[in-house]
């Protein structure tokens, strides 16, 4: 069977055919490479330049002052190392209540099959199509005061915690992978008297690695650019986020030490999506055994 593509391989073979494909090919992706590519750029070359020359008009590709002072300065002047501790608090105890909690919900969906299950799923699924912002106000208020415990959570690393739990495209990137897994394997391991707990921690687990890396990375980046909640949640500065406190500390700074402090916050994400982007790629498109 033949493969269909907007060029055939004849077209191709001919010289004038190879020269236009690889012509439009260049032209796309160098046009997607500088779309996604400059404001990067811009990003952390402007981070170089003093004040008059971040400012002015027509702006420079490449500055023509090099001050890399700016970034130990903004360093020190807006606490970054702070800022950054209590980022990495929250983003590591979230990925920690997500892989247990989220685990739980997408294998007992998966794998247990609860009463009414598919109208559970489908209801997580439906707070997809819910715009965050709808949901700002009704959660302040919850954790303004949370019902039957009666606690103000402001101010307090569960108001980062709880609300990044109830994940549901996590969720259902993990029932996705349980639904993968062969039932010939844990009916097997049912037989060797493996519960379901045991069942989970010593065969779907191992074998679910590829998934649970790719909902971590998720977590993590999802606390980490997190802004309007937690400047909301956490309004006491020693412990706000890296995103909340640049923004907080902001006024009488330079721009450009400004941009500097901006380009320090973002260089984790992107180390993250540079090292891991093959895991991630794979673990969304990974299944279960086969056989």
């Amino acid at each position: 069977m033949s493969t269909r593509t907007l060029i055939s391989p004849a077209q191709l073979a001919r010289p004038r055919g190879k020269a236009v494909y690889w012509t439009v090919f260049t032209v796309v992706v160098g046009g997607f490479t500088l779309v996604f590519l400059g404001p990067l750029y811009w990003l952390i070359s402007s981070g170089f330049k003093n004040t008059q020359e971040v400012i002015q008009t027509p702006p420079t590709l490449v500055p023509d002052s090099f001050e890399p002072a700016n970034y130990q300065q903004a360093w020190d002047v807006m606490d970054l190392a702070g800022l950054l501790g209590n980022t990495l608090y929250y983003a590591f105890g979230a990925l920690a209540f997500q892989l247990v909690l989220d685990v739980a919900a997408a294998y007992s969906l998966s794998k247990l099959r609860p009463m009414f299950g598919k109208a559970i799923l489908g209801m997580m699924l439906a707070t997809l199509m819910i715009p965050a912002t709808v949901l700002v106000v009704p959660q302040y208020l919850t954790v303004l005061d949370v019902p039957i415990v009666e606690r103000n959570l402001l101010n307090t690393p569960w108001v980062i915690w709880l609300p990044s739990v109830t994940n549901a495209f996590n969720i259902f990137l993990l029932k996705r992978f349980f639904d993968s897994i062969p039932k010939e394997l844990l009916d097997a391991a049912s037989m060797d008297g493996a519960g379901p707990m045991r069942t989970l921690w010593s065969i779907v687990l191992p074998i679910s690695r590829p998934i649970l890396g790719v909902v971590s990375i998720f977590a993590v980046v999802g606390v980490w650019k997190d802004f309007l909640w937690p400047m909301l949640t956490l309004p006491d500065p020693a412990k706000q986020t890296l995103n909340v406190g640049i923004y907080s500390l902001s006024n009488g700074v330079p721009v450009n030490v400004l941009i500097a402090a901006l380009t320090i916050a973002s260089l984790p994400t992107l180390l993250i999506f540079l090292v891991f982007q093959r895991n991630i790629m794979s673990g969304l498109t990974a299944g279960g055994l086969k056989g």
